[in-house]
């Protein structure tokens, strides 16, 4: 029988949470590097939730997954993020009642301070950094600030659950399944200011507006469907998304490190070099292509009619709005 690679390491934060919680069992599982590398899981916690995340821990060894070969609970960064080669950023303060968004970018930005300064102190000389805590792209940025080691390459924030929610909303309007759909778009911040764009998605053979044969609905319903989709969620459920969100944390980190299909995209948000004329060094979403082994690429050479160039506009400026809130903390 051949040798088992070199496990991954892979630091997860707000281990405990109900993001973590769908999180962890797949990961273990295989389904971010494949089902022959084993994993150690790095789990962080606040402390008041130690206790929960132990438990977490016993059912992890429950499951008694053949690949997880570790499993490290801690409230300290600097533990959780020794010798990671993935670090999923999930733990952050909710936004509460009432709580503006500025409000709450300035609740989680010393966090995200720390855990960039941990981050670079600790963590493997190949490490990739995913940040899914909202708000995630300036969160991100924040981090990624504090970790002058780290490439601002080897840094992304997740808007894979956008691009999937636009991908279920253009399938339930065409009646396609799923995986009918590629290449949409989401452009900008995470946020109800996103652009969702779909003037170069696919639904089989076809574009998705000639399958749709509906413009009016696209700039309408669709837009703001996927921009308020975690607020429907909300107020369904009474909790924020959890399965979806990890499991869209799953598809992102999968797509990072095992690569798109030929043909296709997906959407990060990434530091701009400046293609499209977005600001560079913003964390925004793009289009991008993954080569497998950890590095994206921006999809040039997409198109903007006035009404996309105006959407763009809207939510950079937000992103732009946001990190000149933050700079005391932009080292």
């Amino acid at each position: 029988m051949a040798a088992m690679p070199t496990p991954k390491r892979i630091a997860i934060t707000g281990a405990a949470g109900q993001i973590g919680y769908s999180l962890l069992p797949r990961i273990a599982a295989g389904e971010i590097f494949g089902p022959e590398v084993p994993v150690i899981l790095q789990c962080l916690e606040i402390p008041p939730a130690l206790g929960a995340l132990n438990g977490v821990r016993m059912e992890l060894e429950d499951c008694a997954f053949p690949l997880l070969e570790g499993i490290v609970c801690t409230d300290d960064p600097n533990i959780a993020f020794k010798d990671a080669n993935l670090c999923l950023l999930v733990g952050a303060k909710p936004r509460s009642k009432g709580m503006q968004r500025g409000d709450l970018i300035r609740e989680n930005g010393p966090i995200f301070v720390g855990q960039g300064k941990a981050i670079d102190e600790n963590a493997a000389a190949d490490v990739r950094v995913v940040v899914i805590g909202n708000p995630c792209n300036t969160n991100c940025l924040i981090a990624m600030s504090s970790a002058k080691r780290v490439p601002a390459t080897n840094w992304t924030a997740m808007t894979q659950l956008d691009h999937n929610r636009a991908i279920a909303q253009i399938a339930g309007r065409v009646g396609v399944e799923y995986r009918d759909v590629s290449n949409v778009v989401i452009w900008g911040n995470h946020s109800n200011t996103q652009f969702p764009e779909w003037r170069h998605a696919k639904v089989k053979d076809q574009t998705a507006s000639a399958a749709a044969a509906d413009e009016a609905w696209f700039k309408e319903a669709f837009i703001s469907t996927v921009q308020e989709r975690g607020k429907a969620v909300i107020e369904a459920r009474g909790l924020s998304s959890a399965m979806s969100a990890a499991n869209a944390a799953m598809d992102h980190a999968r797509l990072l490190f095992r690569g798109t299909p030929t043909g296709e995209w997906t959407s990060m948000a990434v530091c701009s070099d400046g293609s499209y004329d977005i600001e560079e060094g913003l964390i925004s979403s793009f289009p991008v292509t993954c080569d497998g082994s950890g590095n994206w690429s921006i999809v040039q050479g997409l198109d903007f009619d006035d009404f996309g160039r105006e959407r763009l506009e809207i939510t950079v400026n937000e992103l732009k709005q946001e990190r000149d809130a933050v700079t005391d903390l932009l080292s």
